[in-house]
Formats: structure tokens, sequence, C-alpha cells
């Protein structure tokens, strides 16, 4: 029996021993593991043979399941047929678990954007991705590829690159390159400011991220201006300030957070 590979649930499987095992071998032990998408095993094969991780693992596509009840003894009672974005992490670990897997495409940006809606309780994460989007989560400011999940995630999180996978380990072959990325958290336990608004003037400063700072972030700043009782000469004066003539990308997380401050 094989697994069918569905474009509309963005899989391609890994059939790259070598490559999942180095992928397994990044995921470090001691904690419990939730392993994201395994398809047909082939990360969970190397997983289940691991003393120091007990593993869980969530797969969407019934004819997966299927076949991994099949073809896997140790399956049973560690196999959820569930829709991980969906799925309250909190019922199934009451204390910090890592997370592993090959990631679909199509909602690897939604899996990360999960991973920090649980960030007190995951310190580590082992994934793979499309190329592209392990650049843009790990690269620094300044970069053309560094965006809102770059600052979100290395605002709790140190990214690694580990290594990039051609589409030849895969079937079906995908049209790009992939990349293993490992996020450790950080020692941050506070952002220093409003989380969430730090998470909307990230978003709203990205959304416009060819443009100088004062242009997303006028509204945030007319709310502010509001809030505080200004003219409309004060508010031009709180737009002239550096920081609204840069572009999103020139900014650290550390520069958001004062940005942040700035707007609260």
């Amino acid at each position: 029996m094989e697994v069918r590979a569905k474009k509309a649930l963005g899989q391609h499987f890994l059939t790259d021993q070598k490559v999942a095992r180095a992928i397994v071998d990044a995921l470090p032990g001691g904690l419990p593991a939730l392993e994201v998408g395994p398809g047909m095993g082939v990360l969970s094969q190397y997983l289940l043979q691991r003393d120091d991780v007990d593993l869980r693992l969530v797969e969407i596509d019934t004819e997966s399941v299927e076949y991994l009840l099949t073809h896997f003894s140790g399956m049973e009672g560690r196999l959820m047929e569930a829709d991980f974005l969906r799925l309250p992490l909190e019922r199934i670990f009451p204390g910090k678990f890592n997370i592993i897997g090959n990631f679909p495409y199509n909602i690897s940006s939604q899996i990360f954007f999960k991973v920090l809606d649980y960030k007190e309780s995951v310190p580590c994460v082992v994934g793979m991705v499309q190329k592209e989007v392990a650049e843009r989560i790990a690269e620094g400011p300044g970069s053309k590829t560094y965006g809102i999940l770059s600052v979100l995630l290395q605002a709790w999180y140190d990214i690694e690159y580990l290594f990039t996978v051609g589409s030849g380990c895969f079937a079906p072959p995908p049209k790009v390159e992939s990349a293993v990325i490992r996020l450790t958290r950080n020692g941050r336990t506070s952002l220093g400011c409003d989380e969430k608004l730090f998470k909307n003037v990230v978003k709203t400063a990205f959304g416009q991220r060819r443009k100088m700072m004062r242009n997303p972030l006028k509204p945030l700043a007319a709310a502010k201006a509001s809030r505080e009782g200004w003219s409309s000469e004060q508010l031009a004066d709180f737009l002239s300030q550096p920081v609204f003539s840069q572009r999103p990308e020139q900014l650290s997380v550390e520069d958001f957070v004062a940005l942040t401050n700035l707007l609260a």
C-alpha cells in the first residue's frame, strides 16, 4: 500500500533516508514531541527508535493514518487523525513539548503562527519547509526576505538554518528547494511592550514594506494622537521622528519593541 500525495494538502513525501535521519537527529531529547504530518512515516521510523522522545503524531490525511497504523506497530495510541491547526495542544501535552515535521508547504506559515501561540510550552521546533520560507524566518534585518514571520519568531526563538534539501529527495518532487530549520526558545520572558500591539505594528508595517514606516503606521499614530488629544501639528511632529523614515526590513526586533512603545 502506498499513499497518494494530495496536492490540496501540500504533500511531498520525503524519500531520502539520510535526510530523514538528519532531521530527527536535530531534535533535542528529554521532552515529549509532536510530529506534524507524518505522511508515510519517513521521520516517524527514526523518532520511534529514540528512547529520549515520547512521540505523538497528528495527521489530517485518512489514507496516511491507515498506512501508518498498518506499517508501524508503535503507532497505536500515539497517532491522532486531526487538523493540527485546530488541535488544542494543551489537551495532549500538559507540560512542555517539542514539534517536528516535514511541514506541508501550503500551511507552513500557519504552523509557525500556532507555535507562537504555544511559545511558553514549545522550547524547540525542527521543521522542513520551502527554502524561501526558511530563509525568510532565519534572515536578519536588512534582507529583502526579512518579514513578519522573521520578526515575530525571532522575538521568542533563536533560528538556525540547518541545511538545504533538493527536490529530488521527495516524491513527487516539488518545484522548489526545501530547507530544514531549528527554532530554539530564547531567554526572553517579556517583550517589554504590549504584545498584541507589537504584532499589529509588525504586520501593519510589512503590509507596505516598500514604503517608509510613516505611511502604513499613520493610522496607529493617528489613534495615539486622538488618545493624547494632539493637534495635527503635534501628529506631524511625532511622525517626523527618524524611525518613521525607515522601511520595515531595516528594523530589528528591539527596534520594533521600541516602536511599539512609541505608539502605545
